[in-house]
Formats: C-alpha cells, sequence, structure tokens
C-alpha cells in the first residue's frame, strides 16, 4: 500500500452503498476509487485550508456535504469546508482537568443565553458563571441543523458547529476561555437519532435501521450489517470533542434510545474508548447518560459487569421536588404526590427501583447498590431544558410558584447528595419562559412539527390552544433570557437579586461543608412528616454535621436537627434555633444548619 498525504486523507469517505463517487472540490471534480470496507480515496486533492466540497454519488449533479464535516457555512444542504482543528493556539496549558465529584453544573443553550446567541456573546458572561460559583459549563447541543435556531436534537452533522453560534474555531475560543477561569465543559450530544432536514447519511451507508424507530425516527444502526463503521462514527466523534476541542465531558442524550444488541454495548465501548484518551490526555473526562429507565448499570463499574458510565441523570429527584413546591400532580407526576416520595429519592436516587408507576402502566426502575455506586454519579435538578421546555407555554418554575418556595427548590438541589445542576437563569428566577422552538425552512415539516407537539400534551392534560407555533420567530426571541432581572431591574428586581445571593452562598457552602458532598449512601438520613409537610436530610457526623430543614406547609413548623447546631443560611426570616435537637422554621421555608469548618 502506496504512502497517502494527510490532505489527500481528510476526504476519504464510508459510502458502501454508492457505485461510483466523485469528490468536487473547490469547483474541480475529482474520481475517487473504492477501497476496502466501502471506503473511498482520492489522490491529488486541493491543499491548503477552507476548501469547500462535496460528494457526488452514481453520477449525481448535486454534492452532499461530508458526513465528517466540521464547517458548514452554507447550511447543512450546502458544501463543507475544510476546517484545521490543530491551528488554534491554545491557552489552557495548565489546565488539569476537573473531576464531577463535588462539581456544580450549569445548563445552557448557546442560542438563548445572549442576546447575540453566539459562543463569542457567551464567553462575555463566563465571569459571571465563576461568580456564581458553578464548576461546569454544559451546552446543549452546537451541531449543525437546518436552519437558523434550534433546540439542538435536530442535529444532521454530528461533526460541525453550527455556523450562526460561530462555528468551529469560536467552540475552540469558548472552551479555552472556560478553562482559562477554571470552568469544565461538557458537551450535550445527540446519538440516537438524527434531524428530519439534511439528514444524508442513509445515501451514502446503512447508518439508520429502517423499521425500528424511536420516539424520533429510524434507530441509528448500532447492530446490525454495517454497526461497526456507524459505532465507529460515533466514537471518533467523542474523540473529536476531546482532542479537537478539549472539552471535559459528553451528556449522552436519552440512550434508553439506543437500541444495540451486542455484547458489548455501545455504552461499554464508548466508556473504554474514553477512559483510554483520558490517560493519553492526561486528565479527566466525563461520561453523563440521560437516561429514563433507572438502571444503575449505567453507572456500575465494567468490572461489575455494569457500562462504567461517570453518572446518570435522576428524573426522579425532579419530579419529586416539583410536585412538592407546586402541587402538580398530573401526567408523569402522579406517583410523586407526597413528601416521603421525595425522602425515598433523597435516600435511594431513584423512587421508581422496581416499583409501580402509573405513568407508564407497569413497573419501572431498579434499586441502586449502596456499595456499586457513589451519591456524585446522580445528576439531578429542578429545572433543565426538557421539564421546562416541554410544558405546553414553556414557563419556568417561577411561572408555577413564588420566590419563596424557588429559594426553598434551590436549597433541596444545592445541598442534595447528588451531582446538581442548574438551568440557565434559575438562579436568579429568570421570568422568561423556555418554549420549544424551530426554524424549518420547510413548510410542511414546521406544520408536522407543530402539529405533533400539540399530541404530545395530551397525557400531561394541558390545554393544547395554549403551545406555542414553534415555526414562529417570537417563540424563539420569547425564550432568551432578560439579564436586566439578574442585575436586579424591573418590577421584581430585589428578589431577583435576593434569590441570586442565595444561589451564591449554598454553591459556596456546598463546597465549603464536607458533609454536603459525602459519596457514601449510608452518609444521608431523612426525617419527614407526610401530614405536616416538613423534612430534614442529616448529612455527616460529629462536628461535620449538617441538617438541611425544609418546610413545605402553609405554616410555621419545628422540626428535629442535630444538637447545637447554628443556623448556616435560611431562605427567609425567622428561623430560630436554641441550641437544642430542633428548630423553628417560617412556613415555606429552608434552612442549613451545622458549624462552619476553619
Amino acid at each position: 500500500m502506496t504512502h497517502r498525504d494527510l490532505a489527500d486523507m481528510r476526504f476519504d469517505l464510508w459510502a458502501p452503498d454508492a457505485d461510483s463517487v466523485t469528490l468536487l472540490a473547490n469547483g474541480q471534480r475529482l474520481a475517487m476509487s473504492r477501497g476496502r470496507g466501502g471506503w473511498w480515496a482520492v489522490d491529488d486533492a486541493p491543499r491548503g485550508a477552507d476548501v469547500d466540497y462535496g460528494y457526488l454519488l452514481n453520477g449525481e449533479t448535486t454534492a452532499l456535504p461530508d458526513p465528517r464535516s466540521q464547517r458548514q457555512p452554507h447550511g447543512v444542504h450546502g458544501q463543507s469546508r475544510t476546517f484545521d482543528a490543530g491551528s488554534y493556539q491554545w491557552g489552557d496549558g495548565a489546565w488539569t482537568g476537573r473531576q464531577l465529584a463535588g462539581g456544580v453544573i450549569y445548563e445552557l443553550h448557546v442560542g438563548t443565553f445572549t442576546p447575540e446567541g453566539t459562543l463569542e456573546a457567551a464567553i462575555g458572561k463566563l465571569d459571571y458563571l465563576t461568580e456564581l460559583g458553578v464548576d461546569f459549563v454544559e451546552l446543549l447541543p452546537v451541531n449543525a441543523f437546518n436552519g437558523t435556531h434550534n433546540w439542538g436534537y435536530d442535529g444532521v452533522l454530528w461533526y460541525a458547529v453550527q455556523e450562526e453560534y460561530g462555528g468551529p474555531e469560536a467552540y475552540q475560543r469558548f472552551v479555552d476561555a472556560c478553562h482559562r477561569r477554571g470552568l469544565g465543559v461538557i458537551q450535550d450530544v445527540v446519538y440516537n437519532h438524527l434531524g428530519p432536514s439534511g439528514n444524508y447519511l442513509p445515501r451514502f451507508g446503512p447508518y439508520l435501521t429502517q423499521g425500528a424507530a424511536n420516539t424520533w425516527g429510524d434507530s441509528v444502526n448500532l447492530d446490525g450489517p454495517g454497526s461497526d463503521e456507524v459505532r465507529g462514527y460515533i466514537l471518533d466523534n467523542m474523540m473529536m470533542w476531546f482532542r479537537d476541542y478539549h472539552v471535559d465531558g459528553l451528556r449522552l442524550d436519552a440512550v434508553h434510545a439506543l437500541r444495540d444488541t451486542g455484547a458489548v454495548h455501545i455504552l461499554e465501548e464508548m466508556t473504554a474508548r474514553t477512559d483510554a484518551v483520558a490517560v493519553a490526555l492526561g486528565r479527566p473526562l466525563t461520561l453523563i447518560a440521560e437516561s429514563d429507565l433507572n438502571d444503575p448499570r449505567l453507572i456500575y463499574p465494567r468490572a461489575a459487569h455494569g457500562y462504567g458510565l461517570t453518572g446518570q441523570w435522576s428524573d426522579d429527584f425532579h419530579h419529586a421536588v416539583h410536585v412538592n413546591v407546586t402541587g402538580e400532580t398530573a401526567g408523569y407526576y402522579e406517583d410523586f404526590a407526597s413528601v416521603s416520595a421525595l425522602a425515598k429519592v433523597l435516600t435511594g436516587g431513584f423512587f421508581h427501583d422496581g416499583s409501580y408507576s402509573s405513568f407508564r402502566g407497569r413497573r419501572h426502575g431498579r434499586p441502586l447498590d449502596p456499595h456499586g455506586a457513589a451519591l456524585w454519579q446522580l445528576v439531578v435538578c429542578i429545572q433543565n431544558h426538557d421539564q421546562i421546555g416541554n410544558r405546553a407555554i414553556g414557563d419556568r418554575l417561577g411561572a408555577v410558584v413564588g420566590f419563596d418556595l424557588l429559594a426553598v427548590a434551590a436549597v433541596l438541589n444545592l445541598c442534595s447528595p447528588f451531582t446538581p445542576m442548574l438551568f440557565m437563569g434559575e438562579e436568579y428566577g429568570a421570568g422568561t419562559p423556555w418554549q420549544f422552538f424551530t426554524s424549518h425552512p420547510e413548510p410542511e415539516l414546521g406544520k408536522a412539527t407543530a402539529e405533533g407537539r400539540i399530541r404530545e400534551f395530551e397525557r400531561m392534560g394541558w390545554d393544547p390552544a395554549l403551545v406555542p407555533d414553534p415555526q414562529d420567530p417570537q417563540t424563539f426571541i420569547r425564550s432568551k433570557l432578560d439579564w436586566s432581572q439578574a442585575q436586579g431591574q424591573g418590577p421584581d428586581g430585589g428578589a431577583h437579586a435576593r434569590l441570586l445571593g442565595q444561589y451564591r452562598t449554598l454553591i459556596s457552602l456546598r463546597q465549603s461543608l464536607p458533609a454536603l458532598t459525602e459519596p457514601d449512601f449510608g452518609s444521608v438520613r431523612v426525617e419527614f412528616s407526610e401530614p405536616e409537610r416538613w423534612l430534614v436530610m442529616h448529612r455527616g457526623t460529629g462536628r461535620d454535621a449538617v441538617s438541611v430543614a425544609v418546610n413545605l406547609a402553609e405554616v410555621p413548623r419545628t422540626v428535629p436537627i442535630t444538637a447545637g447546631a447554628a443556623v448556616l443560611f435560611s431562605t427567609g426570616e425567622g428561623v430560630v434555633s436554641d441550641g437544642a435537637a430542633k428548630v423553628s422554621l417560617p412556613a415555606r421555608s429552608a434552612a442549613v444548619l451545622g458549624s462552619l469548618v476553619a
């Protein structure tokens, strides 16, 4: 086999279903040669940067973009453009990475985080995030989708960074800026489906499994003929984020939709590959699964026949907190209508651990083995893009409850035994909604999307007449954060500023009180009263002991705490602790009690 120049190899293409392939590069047509395994290659392709190119399959006249394209300056239907990831001069040489354990995650959507909706503009908010005290920034998907704005889950080119956000070099600058400030970066990636517009992968080869659909369309081919290359396509994409963009972790979207019957599940293979590259790079790398299975095998070590992922979401925590502060019990919230449900989640990680789920009409989940996992491996939240955006009008928690209960929910999240995640704007009680928005250029696709959204809400009992049109540009514009609220401006400016200060204090307490990040399931004890609607979570022992006391009732309550504990934080005035083993809490309030560790 003769040596081939790297400049030529960057145009190599896996297209086993094609009879002929012509590379169109800077207007020049170059015939490609078929090699082993359905791979096509070309010699003497144009050198240098900024080569616009595409592939003509079977004599067609319209070029298709590269499945591994890292730049799509003309959109997902246009030609690709070469990108030299190695040309960027990184300034994060001192960055040694960050472990998930003990961390706080901040989830944001680039397009609505700032008025400009770009990565460059997001850099301007990083000092605000460091002052807030978070450890990781988690970006919703940024890979290329059709249109100008989208949640990101309609991506069709997994290797390309959306041009409206600034493209791949802007992404490198963003990560670099985060690392210089001590912030880790987690990228949300979608490997379970492709968007409905611009998905040309099936034209090249068996990327999808026809007739094996999940909620969003045909499943990705992980175990059928040709699946070795499809799995390689996914694994190589993961390595791209780690190597080319220096990200510290990936959030894996809806892993329950990854259909894989192979002896080595794709998630286990992801973990093995990530562990290997972490060693090579000399810094920790994180994989977090979004899953509604409540299956702890996702985070059990591979040596114990688990998949070995770093962490997984626990939606049960969100549901338990949401129901207890709002009283909403429709749809999947029904089973969580008790203080005992919250207590069970705080001590066991999952509510549905083999119990009957009324929403599913069957038993659901599996118990966590406290010896096989650590508390911090469960990522929890009181708001996120799904739980807000998938409500009928995309209303945040603050549209349902007042600032007093927003603060109570914050205490439950930031003082939970798990890894807390915030959704952008939550920390100051953002009054803006976060609605489901799309910008499909195809009218028929936009109509189908809007109608599909209305059907989704039937089981939750929400009025379909209230559902905003995802295609209306105002739906996107309404979802942008109003940063004047974070600065204490507007009618409720004082309340927004006060909540932001409470979030900063709670995050600081989490970092200074060792008991709050103790990883052992046995370190959590919970007392509660169902009729009186209070709950106390005890963490640690001796002088490190901490009590997190919550009163969900409409009247004051006196609740038990560790004797001699002082009030370190309270959400409202009137918390009374006389040094005995009890504390008096005002209605709808919470307090953290213990002793500060020098």
